[in-house]
């Protein structure tokens, strides 16, 4: 395909606007964006002023965007969750092929109906998996299918959300409630449920799980503590002082995420300004969240292998860390370090330098940049699906386990057979 690409973004905040399409905007001679959507004028005001698009291709809302004859080749799919259903739904009813952000949808049988629609109509979705684009986990699946470690029979790993981005997006934020979202472990770990499944190549057998809300409810608030951070008596001692966090990641890094998803465009008067009034200046016991805090869950593949996870935000740093126990050596694997340590049995230990296998580890590890030009040269049809891509089809299965777990963990931990 020779002719640019167009595409059209429904969602202008932190990922439609501020990952993608800022990407997008460095490959000129590939794609253009030719529309966006947003409910918030000033992010669409953003997305114009990037982008060059007209006045007339801006819309007050995905539902609006789509209601118009197709626009574009592509359609970038960034809304909120529970948004997802419905606008891929009638985007692939358009005929658009998708990059569609994670989760798919927050229940199985929509999950299940929009690779049903994509797979009927022969479009292309990609689900935004992005941990299978970055260096670290695309070695690690080298790695165990060089046979270095043999056959792959457990593997153990933790995701640390880290306790102040529990309180940003989990608490505060847009994903604090599974009414307005999707349960925390769809959500925060499909990315994981993916990552075993891709890494083993195996499937899951069945589920098993437990976890909870532990610390942000009102009962656990400090004595003396008010509404806001702005008002409170014990903000000096509290971790999870909204005004001094975000004014400390705004003077470290400007305006970067989180302190832009706090304020659009921020400056400390913004910050402010957004803390006395909106969502993350609340104090972080008296929110109206729902979601766990905490979650483990077992999986059994189908040829007995084992994964046991845990997703915490009782971490003082993110990032992930995996350990996988083979019949010939053992891998241990650090994310935030980007270190791979191999270790076959009765041999010297060999350690692995991610950082010297790519020069970029921007957006979640670099993930984020190789997805949207792998999805572009799919859409563009210059490459067909490679074991990476992460189409829909192959993306459900992370869903259903994800939401098997949310089952077993809602029932005391029962098995749920998949």
């Amino acid at each position: 395909m020779n002719h640019v690409l167009t595409a059209a973004v429904a969602g202008c905040g932190s990922r439609g606007q501020d990952t993608y399409a800022k990407i997008i905007m460095t490959m000129p001679e590939k794609v253009k964006i030719v529309a966006a959507a947003d409910i918030n004028p000033e992010k669409l005001a953003g997305m114009r002023k990037l982008t060059g698009i007209p006045e007339s291709a801006c819309y007050a809302s995905a539902e609006e965007m789509l209601a118009q004859p197709k626009l574009a080749d592509i359609m970038l799919i960034c809304t909120p969750d529970r948004c997802h259903y419905l606008q891929a739904k009638e985007a692939l009813l358009k005929d658009y092929d998708l990059l569609l952000e994670k989760p798919i949808a927050p229940f199985a049988d929509q999950c299940v109906e929009l690779r049903d629609i994509a797979l009927a109509r022969g479009r292309k979705v990609a689900v935004c998996h992005v941990l299978r684009y970055t260096p670290f986990y695309q070695k690690i699946r080298q790695l165990l299918e060089s046979g270095v470690i043999g056959r792959t029979v457990s593997i153990q790993a933790i995701e640390q959300v880290c306790y102040w981005h529990q309180a940003h997006s989990f608490v505060r934020g847009n994903w604090r409630s599974e009414g307005l979202s999707s349960c925390m472990i769809l959500q925060k770990c499909c990315h994981d449920m993916d990552i075993f499944l891709w890494l083993t190549g195996k499937r899951c057998r069945r589920v098993s799980s437990f976890g909870g809300l532990s610390l942000f409810r009102p009962e656990n608030a400090p004595e003396g503590s008010a509404e806001r951070c702005v008002d409170c008596a014990a903000a000096e001692s509290c971790p999870y002082n909204a005004v001094r966090f975000y004014l400390d990641e705004y003077r470290r890094a400007g305006d970067d995420w989180p302190q832009n998803v706090v304020a659009f465009e921020p400056t400390e008067e913004k910050l402010m300004a957004a803390l006395k009034d909106g969502p993350y200046g609340r104090c972080v016991y008296r929110c109206d969240n729902d979601v766990v805090d905490h979650q483990a869950v077992n999986l059994e593949l189908e040829d007995g292998a084992t994964v046991n996870f845990t997703m915490t935000a009782f971490t003082a740093h993110g990032g992930r860390v995996l350990r996988v126990g083979g019949t010939m050596g053992e891998l241990y694997c650090d994310m935030k370090a980007n270190i791979i340590k191999v270790m076959p049995y009765g041999k010297p230990d060999e350690i692995i330098d991610v950082r010297k296998l790519a020069d970029d580890f921007s957006g979640h590890g670099g993930g984020d940049a190789r997805l949207l030009r792998e999805f572009i040269d799919l859409a563009r049809g210059e490459i067909g699906v490679s074991g990476t891509m992460t189409s829909i089809d192959r993306s459900v299965e992370s869903h259903l386990v994800a939401l098997a777990a949310e089952e077993s963990r809602k029932n005391g931990g029962c098995a749920v057979e998949l």
